[in-house]
């Protein structure tokens, strides 16, 4: 082989080696909160047969912006000042959209063949204003 193709080769490897590697995707705190709201759209395509299901997917959510919202109060709790007293008030006000999604949990669990298509969709409802406000909280964590 010549010198010259070998020479090629060599530069073409140290090229690709030399290339940076791709660096993969981090979940952001938004695409938390996007992924929370299409989890909780999720539930409206239970049928009252499957309420159980319903109702233990809608338990898993509440768990999972429990575990959130945790976060967002340990990292609260290292703020001083203002930044402190703002970011208690936003994590006061998830945790009272988060209680009233609660409230829709309790009403879904109860919730009769006649009166599940409302039921749900105000545990849906709630669930989407929870997310939202969670979007919110963290983009108030960022300034």
């Amino acid at each position: 082989m010549p010198k010259s193709v070998v020479a090629a080769i060599v530069a073409a490897a140290i090229l690709l080696l030399s290339a940076p590697l791709p660096v993969p995707a981090q979940t952001t705190a938004k695409d938390v909160g996007r992924k929370m709201a299409e989890t909780g759209e999720t539930i409206k395509d239970y049928t009252v047969e499957k309420k159980d299901e319903a109702v233990a997917q809608a338990r898993k959510l509440g768990s999972d912006i429990d575990a959130r919202i945790k976060e967002l109060e340990a990292r609260a709790a290292k703020q001083a000042g203002e930044a402190k007293s703002k970011s208690q008030e936003v994590i006061k006000d998830l945790k009272s959209k988060r209680a009233k999604v609660s409230a829709k949990l309790n009403d879904l669990s109860r919730a009769t063949k006649a009166s599940w298509e409302e039921t749900k969709k105000g545990f849906v409802d709630a669930y989407r204003d929870l997310a939202t406000a969670y979007d919110k909280a963290v983009g108030e964590f960022k300034n």
